[in-house]
């Protein structure tokens, strides 16, 4: 799960990190208002969407010359302008795609005089089972450019869960970012306060960018953003409370409530699986075939027959997905469940593109016969590689 930058400030607050002080508005009246509690005489009005690229992004609604996403606003005048500018309209950046997000939130942050930007980030590395910690002289804008094209500015150190932050760490991190004197200090000071953080609140991801230094040497948290891994939620009910639904595609957002995992993909082919491997492996073997797949939806391996009913619901809502491939080996799900949520689900959308199921497993017999004697046009497989055959050619047949 993904929050706003305002609110990942509030959360590194809570651990003693320095930000700029700010304020979240939701309209034009509230950002002015913002900006009235500030210092001045520079503001920052920052449109609040999960996608970075925020200050080169365009506003489809405005002109190719306007502002991007990130503003720097001289006088409360400008912040009402920004804010009128911004909120409702459709930010496009690199990681929206074209179809841009709407700015429905702002954060209004009193403005820092910077004499450096820093790159600094924690994820989980899932090849090593340690967190990684990525640090960069060459923080803002460009940290994509700068991976590309100098690799060699960039560090990674990694850590241990088992031993945690060592000083030896912070040490590494400080030197990483060539810092000296006292900001040295508040590196390494920061380093372990960002992994207590990161830790104490199960993220998977925390970047920085940038972490900057101003021209007093202090350090501060420009810019965050923050993932959390979904299925420790339930331990941390304030960062839960969090989720904004609107950032979030509406067909995961259905999913979520029937505790279905879906993920939306680019092909033409829905997918219904009950496991992850047997998720992965389907895609694979759709795009084996010559096919692309048009999600990732598991049921998981207890599913009732209304959520069956709803995952293909689901899948149908896509009008990219011109057949569907279900395949479900039954352990703990039994293929009869399968079958009659198949079957319930095709008759209330009233099923227009070719259907294909491959049934293995518990009660996998009953399973078949209900789905032929269901009086619907459902082509049965025999295995994984004959269902995503039979799927391909049925899709081009309909065609």
């Amino acid at each position: 799960m993904n929050i706003h930058e305002y609110q990942a400030k509030e959360l590194l607050a809570e651990h003693g990190i320095a930000i700029p002080t700010g304020h979240a508005a939701h309209t034009v009246e509230e950002a002015v208002e913002a900006a009235k509690k500030l210092p001045g005489p520079l503001y920052v009005v920052k449109a609040q969407i999960h996608a970075g690229g925020r200050g080169k992004g365009k506003f489809k609604e405005l002109g190719a010359d306007a502002k991007g996403g990130v503003r720097l606003a001289h006088s409360i005048e400008d912040v009402e302008r920004d804010a009128k500018e911004m909120l409702g309209n459709t930010l496009v950046t690199v990681q929206t795609g074209e179809e841009g997000k709407q700015v429905n939130r702002l954060y209004v942050t009193d403005g820092v005089d910077i004499a450096h930007e820093y790159y600094l980030s924690m994820l989980v590395d899932r090849a090593s089972g340690k967190v990684a910690v990525i640090a960069s002289t060459e923080g803002g804008m460009d940290i994509e450019d700068v991976a590309h094209e100098t690799p060699d500015k960039i560090t990674t150190i990694t850590i241990d869960p088992a031993q945690g932050f060592m000083p030896h760490h912070g040490r590494a991190v400080a030197f990483a970012l060539k810092l000296t004197g006292d900001t040295n200090k508040q590196c390494q000071k920061l380093a372990k306060q960002l992994y207590t953080a990161f830790m104490e609140l199960d993220m998977e991801m925390l970047e920085i960018n940038p972490l900057v230094e101003d021209e007093d040497g202090n350090l501060l948290v420009l810019d965050t953003k923050m993932s959390f891994d979904g299925n420790a939620l339930y331990r941390h009910k304030k960062v839960e409370a969090m989720r904004d639904e609107t950032e979030e595609d509406p067909a995961e957002v259905e999913a979520s409530e029937y505790d279905l995992a879906y993920i939306k993909l680019d092909g033409n082919i829905g997918c219904m699986v009950n496991g992850a491997g047997l998720a992965m492996a389907t895609m694979d073997i759709i795009k084996l075939n010559g096919a692309f797949p048009a999600n990732f939806l598991d049921v998981g391996g207890g599913a009732t027959t209304e959520k069956v009913t709803a995952a293909f619901k689901i899948i149908l809502k896509d009008p990219a997905v011109e057949g569907i491939l279900v395949n479900i080996f039954g352990g703990i799900m039994k293929c009869d469940v399968i079958a009659n949520g198949i079957v319930q689900a095709a008759k209330d959308v009233n099923l227009s593109v070719p259907l294909v199921v491959r049934l293995e497993g518990t009660n996998v017999a009953e399973g078949k016969d209900i789905l032929e004697n269901s009086g619907l046009p459902i082509v049965s497989a025999d295995d994984l590689g004959d269902a995503a055959k039979k799927i391909v050619a049925e899709v081009k047949k309909a065609a």
